[in-house]
């Protein structure tokens, strides 16, 4: 009994969380005669699949969901390779440089991105990037890189330099010891800062918006807006279907990385 408090709001968080993609899905399934009532209904009356077949029936949602996949996954991915090695050099080396590189990471974080939007399409447009997936990924590998060193090196800090003198005087070398030791322990905070990065890239809209100009290239995001008409009234039942679907492969992929994140936390508690 005395747990039920905490078992209450734990419920209460749950519904919270909850109610979006719940509401979500019985938009998705109403008519739109329905969506059109001054009182709007919690369940759907007569539920349709048609706007789920108007969804897809009216834009390219599973291009579009290819697309964004092969973004976010090499962005992540990309984002953790570059991250690791430099959460570690940060965390571990002190020094003036140091410190320095750790105040630029944090003010790098408080620039409003609409600032550099016109620069960074001039670059990109030099190199021939804009209007390509390559381009979107080396964008978000930038302006997530930031905030993935700043998670690591947390992490890093957390395992205890001893463990590293103690493999060196086994013999071991600073990249052995790295290897066997360290990359373990730190199993934990490379699958949350890779799950970071992908929901970020999965969800990002406002440099997609800029540098992707042609139809055939257009990430997820930008997908969905062209749902809206061109006096920005929303077809709430195919955006409400197409949505609902654009959030599957971001659930299946952090039920996938769930498990490595769990496998994770019980490595690093045992060797610790």
């Amino acid at each position: 009994m005395r747990r039920l408090p905490q078992y209450a709001a734990l419920v209460a968080y749950i519904v919270f969380l909850a109610f979006p993609l719940l509401w979500l899905l019985s938009t998705a399934l109403k008519t739109p005669q329905e969506m059109a009532l001054t009182e709007p209904t919690w369940l759907p009356r007569e539920p349709t699949l048609a706007n789920f077949t108007d969804a897809f029936g009216e834009q390219d949602l599973v291009g579009a969901a290819a697309r964004s996949l092969i973004v976010a996954l090499f962005s992540s991915v990309i984002t953790v390779l570059i991250s690791l090695p430099a959460s570690y050099a940060m965390a571990r080396y002190r020094g003036l440089l140091n410190r320095v590189a750790l105040g630029w990471v944090l003010v790098s974080q408080v620039f409003p991105f609409i600032l550099i939007i016109i620069p960074l399409f001039m670059i990109l447009r030099e190199m021939d990037l804009v209007n390509t997936l390559p381009g979107l990924v080396a964008v978000h590998v930038t302006f997530t890189l930031p905030f993935a060193l700043w998670m690591l090196q947390g992490y890093v800090r957390a395992v205890p330099p001893e463990l590293e003198e103690a493999a060196a005087v086994d013999g071991a070398t600073r990249l052995r010891s790295i290897a066997t030791v360290v990359a373990p322990l730190l199993a934990p905070g490379v699958v949350a800062t890779l799950l970071f990065a992908f929901i970020s890239s999965w969800n990002e809209f406002m440099f997609a918006l800029v540098i992707l100009q042609n139809p055939d290239v257009m990430t997820l995001p930008l997908t969905l807006v062209r749902f809206t008409g061109p006096e920005g009234v929303a077809r709430l039942g195919p955006l409400a279907a197409a949505s609902l679907m654009a959030t599957i492969p971001s659930l299946i992929f952090f039920a996938i990385i769930q498990r490595r994140l769990k496998s994770g936390l019980m490595a690093g508690a045992v060797k610790g």
